[in-house]
């Protein structure tokens, strides 16, 4: 499983022209899940993600969680965070999930988080519109199998 988190001002995703989640600060998580993938590696990702201090301290030093500054999550699923750029000029995306492991494992992601912190999301499988104005900018990947 892996999540691009961005520290944010504001964020808000859009599907049909409607919003449909929406926060102030706090983090936009995007979200891919790959073939092998279990509620392991969401539980893993939901712990690492809510406990990140990533957000400034009075002192300007990034040691804060999202708990600690009392911010939001925009979890948004985005299977192409396992497309395989390194042969051609496609895309490949057979590590990606299918549909239904990807939406199980994204719904149990978000629900975990949920324990911890409020949770906005977008809708699986929607063209989405992402908009968010990071801050800092600060931007993260982290990865279950921790490849990177």
């Amino acid at each position: 499983m892996r999540a691009v988190i961005q520290l944010v001002k504001k964020a808000y995703v859009t599907v049909d022209g409607k919003t449909v989640g929406a926060i102030d600060r706090g983090l936009v998580v995007l979200l891919g899940v790959s073939r092998t993938d279990s509620e392991k590696d969401a539980e893993y990702l939901a712990d690492k993600i809510t406990n990140l201090r990533i957000f400034p301290d009075h002192a300007g030093k990034m040691n804060l969680s999202v708990l600690d500054i009392d911010g939001k999550v925009l979890a948004i699923s985005q299977f192409t965070l396992f497309g395989d750029c390194r042969k051609g000029r496609r895309p490949s995306y057979s590590h990606a999930a299918p549909p239904e492991q990807a939406d199980r494992l994204y719904k149990f992601f978000v629900e975990r988080m949920r324990k911890y912190v409020g949770v906005e999301t977008g809708i699986f499988q929607a063209m989405m519109k992402v908009e968010l104005i990071n801050d800092g900018p600060v931007t993260l990947m982290i990865d279950s199998d921790k490849e990177f």
